[in-house]
């Protein structure tokens, strides 16, 4: 389902020079809006599009400096916000990205079920056949650490770039504050969370070229795992101490509290043991064993809760009441 031009395009363009004009050559009359960001690029990929492409609808964002993917995106979204838009679709300036799937990335979106939705590579076992066995267990871990730092524990593939955001979505973000290089898409997730948004993934294949990725696994292993850390910490805090105190939040508390303690006194028993050479008690075993046990069903149990605490809603219907009623 799509509404004519309700749907604008966002492209971060960086050494895209020779893929771009076919991309926006390839993108269907549902698009009313397309802004290509050339983002400081050495190929000058904007000015490339100002010579060579009479789409109307296309307009060039020029950086004078290098802000990453996610300050680009940034910069289409501000300028989609002036547009009459309802959806705004972000594509990479690779041709990775199919635009054929645009409709269908958009459909629930426009339809008011959902207020951002992302592509999933690895929805149907068909779509990962022949994928390497260590990507596929990267995506695994990238995922299982998004669920815990976003919140929303039915998303996979979470680094996927094809997105689409309710435009009344964009007003409601902290976006100066979301990260700007490779961690932006997820980093996003933690701020939709933060509005209640609620987020579906849309099934996709992958489109793969001849062009080199310009990510280093090794340079961002380590800024990914701070990220998903201080979200993680912030999302619990603010959610569960801030923004909602429960009787999950006690759960959260007492089980953290229990789990430590044991631990605590289990470790000092066993070091105990090794110095006099006598073992521990049943009684010492069971002093130290027993708030482990309990610590850990009690944050099960909190767990359980986070699951099912996951944005059902959407929330743009709210949001755009809000903003009409402030003109």
């Amino acid at each position: 389902m799509t509404d004519s031009s309700a749907i604008a395009v966002v492209i971060p363009c960086y050494r895209v020079r020779d893929q771009i004009l076919p991309l926006l050559a390839s993108i269907g009359p549902e698009v009313g809006w397309i802004y290509v960001v050339d983002d400081a690029c050495p190929q000058q990929s904007g000015e490339h599009v100002r010579r060579h492409c009479q789409d109307p609808r296309v307009q060039v964002i020029t950086h004078a400096q290098n802000k990453g993917v996610g300050g680009a995106v940034v910069s289409g979204y501000r300028a989609a916000q002036a547009s009459a838009a309802k959806v705004v679709v972000k594509l990479d300036g690779d041709g990775q990205m199919d635009p054929l799937d645009i409709p269908r990335v958009c459909g629930s979106l426009l339809a008011g079920h959902a207020d951002y939705a992302k592509g999933n590579r690895f929805h149907r076992i068909g779509f990962v056949r022949g994928m390497p066995w260590v990507r596929l267990l990267g995506n695994a871990v990238l995922t299982l650490l998004t669920k815990l730092s976003s919140g929303y524990w039915q998303i996979a593939d979470p680094t996927n770039g094809y997105t689409a955001l309710r435009r009344e979505l964009i007003e409601e973000l902290e976006l100066e504050r979301v990260a700007y290089r490779y961690f932006f898409e997820t980093d996003l997730l933690y701020y939709l969370n933060q509005a209640r948004a609620r987020v579906i993934d849309v099934p996709m294949r992958a489109r793969y070229q001849d062009e080199p990725s310009s990510l280093r696994p090794h340079k961002v292993a380590l800024p990914f795992l701070a990220g998903h850390a201080r979200n993680t910490l912030r999302r619990i805090a603010y959610s569960y101490f801030l923004r909602g105190f429960s009787l999950a939040s006690l759960q959260l508390l007492a089980g953290t509290l229990l789990l430590m303690l044991g631990g605590a006194f289990g470790i000092q028993q066993w070091h105990l043991s090794l110095q006099t050479g006598v073992p521990a008690t049943a009684g010492t075993v069971m002093l130290a064993a027993l708030p482990i046990i309990v610590g850990i069903q009690m944050l099960f149990s909190w767990l359980n809760f986070d699951v099912a605490n996951e944005p059902a809603h959407p929330v743009h219907p709210l949001l755009r009441q809000r903003q009409s009623a402030s003109g």
